[in-house]
């Protein structure tokens, strides 16, 4: 089985837009016998598990020994880190592929951590390959222009190519993740 890893923020509630999105995101992965891995804890990462479990899905939750917190009551299978990188390093080791959904910080250390990774070609060397990495827009877009903005640097008076960018695949929708992942991976 496929599984799918999801950044996102910990903070909103049941009911909201970013919420219920993530939650349909879940149910769609699990619909279609993907896994989805998530950070464990409250708002996106409980409302993915939750749409997945809702639909017979399995889930599972990378958690932190940092926070005393446990994973939410849709987490099937919980994965205990010790320290932040390692649990940020186990969601990236386990996904096949990768959704950022809106987030924070912690959300923006894990898009820069597997994005770097398969810049620098070291996800190739560990898990045997780039995979696909979606972030939703318009929320990301930011994010990536502010990034675009070094093939602008120029060196010796030339522009020059960003591969990184080509690594990044921005989506607007839950249907959008859905589609690019039928079109890459065969759950």
């Amino acid at each position: 089985m496929r599984t799918i890893t999801i950044f996102g923020s910990s903070l909103p509630a049941a009911g909201s837009a970013a919420y219920e999105d993530a939650r349909r995101l879940g149910r769609m992965l699990a619909e279609r016998r993907f896994a989805i891995c998530n950070g464990g804890y409250g708002g996106l990462m409980a409302a993915s598990a939750r749409g997945a479990r809702e639909a017979g899905g399995h889930t599972i939750g990378v958690t932190c020994a940092i926070w005393p917190a446990a994973a939410n009551p849709w987490i099937v299978e919980e994965v205990r880190s010790a320290t932040f990188l390692e649990r940020i390093t186990g969601l990236i080791e386990r996904g096949d592929a990768y959704v950022v959904l809106p987030g924070g910080t912690g959300t923006l250390a894990e898009l820069a951590l597997v994005w770097e990774m398969m810049n620098k070609s070291s996800l190739a060397r560990s898990l045997g390959g780039r995979r696909p990495l979606m972030v939703m827009a318009p929320y990301w877009q930011p994010v990536i222009d502010c990034l675009r903005q070094e093939a602008e640097l120029g060196v010796n008076d030339e522009t020059r190519d960003t591969p990184a960018m080509g690594m990044v695949t921005p989506v607007e929708r839950p249907e959008d993740v859905i589609a690019r992942l039928e079109s890459l991976l065969a759950p």
